[in-house]
């Protein structure tokens, strides 16, 4: 069961320059923030070295699980376009030595789920 899977909602993108503080003490020198999606209070962040997933805990969320995964423990992942009875698109995840999907997140359809995707696909399949 993936971190994410039993959260209900949607992604949303996040604006890069709004996070930019929260960010900066954990990127590396020469990392940047690529994309950033939020699902609630939680957070998908795509840098050009590693995926990081924020899980906000509590109740009032003052306390923060920050998970990085470094883009070569991907082995796969996949995107489900939204379609016509399906409002909802959705990304799915597999790190290294799992056989099922360890995250998979529901884009809204007018969301860009291609952006997340073309994020992973430059840096998963260098």
């Amino acid at each position: 069961m993936g971190l994410l899977s039993g959260m209900m909602g949607h992604a949303s993108e996040v604006s890069i320059e709004k996070i930019t503080k929260e960010f900066q003490p954990m990127l590396l020198e020469n990392e940047s923030i690529e994309r950033a999606f939020r699902l609630i209070r939680d957070m998908l962040v795509f840098t050009n070295k590693r995926l990081i997933l924020v899980n906000k805990q509590g109740v009032t969320g003052s306390k923060t699980d920050y998970q990085s995964i470094p883009y070569g423990s991907i082995k796969m992942f996949s995107k489900e376009s939204a379609g016509i009875a399906d409002l909802d698109a959705e990304l799915k995840i597999w790190l290294t030595g799992e056989t099922e999907p360890t995250i998979k997140q529901d884009f809204k359809k007018g969301d860009n789920i291609n952006e997340a995707y073309r994020v992973l696909s430059k840096y998963v399949l260098k």
